[in-house]
């Protein structure tokens, strides 16, 4: 929220509030110099203004040390240095500016590490790595504008999917900029550029196409056992492909298996005579904690990727991913008449809007179940009966 009052005097800017969310009051006499009110009731000077065509803003400093006069004065130095295209900031000789690349790597050092599970921290380098980097990595930390960030954005448009993903790690990255005192307060500039729409892909196995998938993977069973029952597993337990195939023999039980952490948190994953037979099946290796485990001895298996890419392949089964195991497991138990808090629990779901997904099938299982009691329910009332009017048929008496 952006207001203008007359002057900024010390009297006005103590009797200012935030009124719920920060608040910046700008000089009738002054432009560009204003005021900042947190939400908190702190008041910070501040400067808006434009060098070389970018918007800079600038933080002089907190009311009470500074007076609303001192406060002035400083701005209007600032403002007569920019008229001239000099920065305040660049005309010091302690100024450091940061670069975009020195904020990555302080996230992925600092933050991501306390904060983020390793499969986060690994999409996180992926992403700055890959697209943060090359587009702003060599800008100054403080001059990047919405802009910046917004041609970033757009220009990841055929993937809408990563870009808003991407367009969150910068949110909080710049978020933590403030923290760090790179930038001024609210000054984020991932603010109000919006994310792109995305459409939730829905595809399940049919019953054909699981026993074809089950065709293929008898036939490749002696060449690749590992993946072959691990990718079994994945269809028998709606498991996520991480879950499985960082399995540890220590988190298996009789009937069940306890992660320790998954994208949840801990949980319990139950067991059914197939999938505890397949795992029954996977011989051990010696001093090796992994129940899949890699080509050489102690390790575990890090790709199952490439083994499905082939799989999938043979089987006629090209359009599906590994995580539409996951779906297909969801489709069966509610083909099965499941409900959707029972299938929740199943896969491991903390929010209901999360399995509301599903609820179309839902309805589709409810449909086909009508269809089936109706039917029986018509059968008994048609017995002995020649036959039941259908609406619109001709009586008897009406002829034809």
């Amino acid at each position: 929220m952006t207001k203008r009052i007359r002057k900024l005097t010390n009297r006005a800017v103590e009797g200012l509030r935030a009124n719920g969310g920060d608040a910046v009051y700008w000089d009738g006499e002054l432009t560009g110099f204003g005021v900042r009110v947190r939400a908190s009731g702190r008041r910070n000077y501040v400067v808006q203004t434009r060098i070389r065509g970018r918007l800079r803003w600038f933080t002089i400093g907190p009311h009470g040390p500074l007076t609303a006069g001192e406060a002035r004065g400083r701005a209007l130095e600032i403002l007569a240095m920019a008229r001239k295209g000099i920065d305040a900031r660049e005309a010091e000789p302690a100024a450091d500016p940061h670069a975009v690349s020195d904020l990555g790597r302080r996230f992925l050092e600092e933050y991501v590490p306390v904060h983020c599970k390793p499969s986060t921290a690994a999409q996180y380098r992926r992403m700055t790595a890959r697209f943060v980097e090359p587009a702003i990595g060599g800008l100054a930390v403080a001059d990047v504008q919405r802009k910046d960030i917004a041609d970033l954005h757009y220009a990841m448009r055929g993937t809408p999917y990563q870009a808003n993903r991407t367009l969150g790690m910068l949110s909080k990255m710049f978020s933590l900029a403030e923290v760090w005192n790179w930038r001024p307060d609210g000054s984020n500039p991932c603010r109000h550029v919006r994310t792109y729409r995305e459409h939730k892909r829905e595809r399940f196995l049919s019953e054909a196409e699981t026993a074809r998938l089950g065709a293929v993977l008898r036939e490749l069973e002696e060449e690749m056992p590992s993946a072959v029952a691990a990718i079994r597993l994945l269809l028998l337990t709606g498991c996520r492909m991480a879950e499985i195939r960082d399995l540890r023999w220590a988190w298996v039980r009789e009937g069940w298996i306890e992660l320790p952490d998954s994208k949840t948190g801990g949980r319990i994953v139950p067991l059914g005579p197939e999938a505890q037979a397949v795992l029954a099946a996977i011989p051990r290796e010696k001093g090796n904690p992994w129940v899949f485990t890699g080509r050489y001895p102690g390790t575990h298996r890090t790709d199952l990727q490439k083994p499905w890419r082939r799989i999938r392949k043979r089987a006629g089964l090209e359009d599906v991913r590994l995580h539409d195991l996951r779906h297909s497991f969801a489709s069966r138990a509610l083909a099965l008449g499941e409900s959707l808090s029972m299938i929740g629990k199943l896969l491991g779901h903390t929010q209901v809007q999360t399995t509301a997904r599903y609820a179309h099938l839902a309805r589709d299982s409810i449909q086909t179940a009508a269809a089936r009691i109706t039917g029986s329910i018509g059968t008994d009332l048609q017995e002995g009966a020649p036959s039941i009017r259908r609406p619109g048929a001709p009586t008897r008496d009406e002829g034809v």
